[in-house]
């Protein structure tokens, strides 16, 4: 699956999806709002709706080309990580799109919830993620890791909500260079 595309269900977490996509686009990457069903308007976990430019169904399942810097992102939230982790045709495509090469992008209850689907042994893998859902990788083999965000072969996590600059931050890391993150950083912290 090319580019970098976040996925929403009912129920997502505003501040893992919204602030992971601006900090993304303000690095110079066009990114994609997907949502998991083939409604145009999203729920968040707080109430608010927003419109998606895309639906998980317009894929065609071709992986071909598929890269590191390719990356599907899965914010938390709740129900927002249970209906992603419930979608099967997700769970599918994301199986497929990291065999293919590409990377994976999970925070908050994310990473517990619908990247625990990814292998039965996830071994050697280091992951974070919020407090209470990390026995669901840790049974799998991987190994908890409590910062704000880490970087695990082609598997990055954030632990919260409030971690989602930081989050963002490493996804720009993998899609563009240093020089960006170091300029949307700078960006995002300046003081006036």
């Amino acid at each position: 699956m090319k580019g970098v595309n976040i996925f929403l269900a009912d129920g997502f977490e505003d501040m893992e999806a919204l602030a992971t996509n601006d900090v993304l686009r303000r690095g110079g990457v066009k990114t994609q709002l997907v949502s998991v069903s083939d409604d145009p308007f999203v729920c968040s976990s707080r109430g608010v709706t927003i419109g998606v430019e895309s639906f998980l169904s317009d894929f065609d399942g071709n992986h071909r080309g598929t890269d590191a810097r390719d990356v599907m992102i899965f914010p938390g939230g709740m129900p927002g990580s249970k209906n992603l982790a419930a979608c099967k045709p997700l769970i599918k495509a994301m199986r497929d799109h990291y065999a293919a090469g590409g990377t994976l992008a999970a925070i908050c209850a994310a990473p517990g919830l619908v990247l625990s689907q990814l292998s039965d042994d996830l071994s050697g893998l280091e992951f974070t993620c919020f407090d209470g859902f990390e026995t669901y990788l840790q049974e799998k083999g991987a190994k908890f890791v409590p910062a704000p965000a880490v970087t695990s072969g082609r598997v990055i996590t954030g632990r919260s909500a409030g971690h989602s600059i930081s989050f963002g931050l490493q996804i720009l890391d993998r899609v563009k260079d240093a020089a960006t993150v170091k300029e949307v950083d700078f960006s995002l912290h300046l003081v006036k």
